[in-house]
């Protein structure tokens, strides 16, 4: 996060037109996301902001911003065939994963599908360690958005899509790199662009080691369609999507992809249609049908703010 995502004492005290006695008070009572630099208080705006939104109490002015029917974030295709399934008026407009996380954050959509890595030491870690960290400062877990749920919606294999039959034995990202092999690319704020550059890390290379075309993929049906249509020799992405084109896969990674929503929409009708459909029999037979799916923890919370 940005340091003028960051506001002080005095700035936040401003930007809610209260004293700064009374921000210490929240502070005390853990009632406003912040956290704590070199012994010194920082409060970053967007989950200022989502704490403003969500109606808590401290600043009780009985109003609260109604979220449109939308989810945003990442590209998934086992959520967008359950959201057509629902049925429940909720549009989707996919376009990465922190720009999801910003629009949510901005209470600009309803909820939010994420899959980002938490990188330590160097390492991309677990897929247990997805997510959480981008509900505190600095990794250290002061400033959660008090109002967040994470509900666990899937483990997703991600790695290499290659054409049918990988006709030049592609099998790790020292292969991409040494071949010259061209790389459809996903955008900067996609999960995906985020996990492949730190699996570039940890083997030693850059996303400039790479043979990138002129195009981005916005999701992972685009990146497997430049593939199949010959238009790039790679792209980085999940099994789903490499299967329905028929495609190559070298998988690299597990990852884990959640929903964030705040908690009193958690409870809505539109979002409890959503999770009653991944609560049936047909949802767990198109996931094997997509393939690369781990469904069995679907609907576990991960965080509850």
């Amino acid at each position: 996060m940005s340091r003028q995502h960051l506001m002080t004492t005095a700035e936040v005290a401003d930007y809610l037109r209260i004293k700064e006695r009374k921000v210490y008070d929240l502070v005390a009572s853990d009632r406003i996301p912040c956290t704590r630099v070199t012994g010194k208080l920082l409060f970053p705006k967007p989950l200022v902001d989502l704490w403003i939104a969500s109606g808590t109490s401290g600043i009780d002015d009985g109003r609260r911003a109604v979220r449109p029917m939308i989810a945003a974030g990442s590209h998934d295709p086992l959520l967008d065939w359950a959201l057509r399934r629902a049925d429940a008026g909720i549009a989707m407009l996919f376009d990465g994963s922190l720009n999801g996380l910003r629009r949510f954050l901005d209470g600009d959509a309803l909820f939010c599908g994420l899959h980002v890595p938490r990188f330590g030491g160097g390492d991309v870690e677990g897929p247990q360690e997805s997510n959480t960290h981008l509900f505190s400062v600095g990794g250290q877990g002061g400033a959660a958005a008090s109002q967040i749920v994470l509900i666990e919606w899937a483990r997703r294999q991600q790695g290499l899509i290659l054409p049918a039959g990988n006709p030049m034995q592609i099998g790790s990202l020292q292969d991409l790199a040494r071949k010259g092999a061209v790389l459809r690319a996903r955008q900067p704020e996609a999960g995906s662009r985020v996990l492949l550059e730190g699996l570039l890390a940890q083997a030693g290379l850059s996303v400039g080691s790479l043979k990138l075309d002129d195009m981005v993929a916005q999701s992972e049906t685009e990146a497997a369609t430049a593939v199949a249509d010959g238009e790039a020799d790679a792209a980085f992405g999940i099994a789903a999507a490499a299967k329905r084109f028929n495609l190559a896969f070298v998988p690299l990674a597990a990852e884990r992809y959640d929903l964030a929503v705040d908690r009193r929409d958690y409870f809505e009708p539109p979002f409890q249609a959503l999770l009653a459909v991944a609560r049936g029999e047909a949802f767990r037979a198109q996931a094997e049908k997509l393939g690369g799916y781990d469904v069995s923890s679907c609907g576990r919370v991960v965080l509850n703010g």
